[in-house]
């Protein structure tokens, strides 16, 4: 097996609504949302094999001083290859000249993963959420 790397934002709804049911992501419901928000996101980088889609990082940036990895996500048949690390690692290279890049993580067992980046909590900050699904 070889994992192909492909900076896009062109998925299909089954594309993306079978990635998105594998990790069991509630917005898996909405792939025709999903498909419209990989468009109008700033950087999408996914991961390929062969012709199904296993992995994918989203970023939203406002191209000088910021950049927030908003999901990463990997198939979990998938996990284990240093997939997710890859998606974030070319990522983070693509905003190397940007002031930050911050990323929230969902799930606190995420946080080790991105700490491999060099990624670290603010003391007194906590992210905050309204959700609509």
């Amino acid at each position: 097996m070889e994992i192909i790397y492909k900076e896009t934002k062109d998925f299909t709804e089954i594309q993306i609504e079978e990635l998105f049911r594998s990790v069991n992501w509630e917005s898996a419901k909405y792939p025709e949302k999903l498909v419209r928000a990989m468009k109008n996101s700033s950087r999408v980088i996914s991961a390929w094999d062969r012709d199904k889609l296993v992995g994918l990082a989203r970023a939203l940036d406002d191209g000088e001083t910021v950049a927030l990895i908003h999901y990463v996500l990997v198939n979990p048949k998938y996990q284990g290859l240093h997939i997710g690390y890859e998606l974030v690692s070319r990522l983070i290279s693509a905003y190397k000249d940007l002031l930050y890049i911050k990323v929230m993580p969902s799930e606190k067992k995420s946080i080790a993963f991105y700490e491999k980046f060099g990624f670290r909590q603010y003391d007194n900050y906590s992210a905050m959420v309204i959700k609509r699904v």
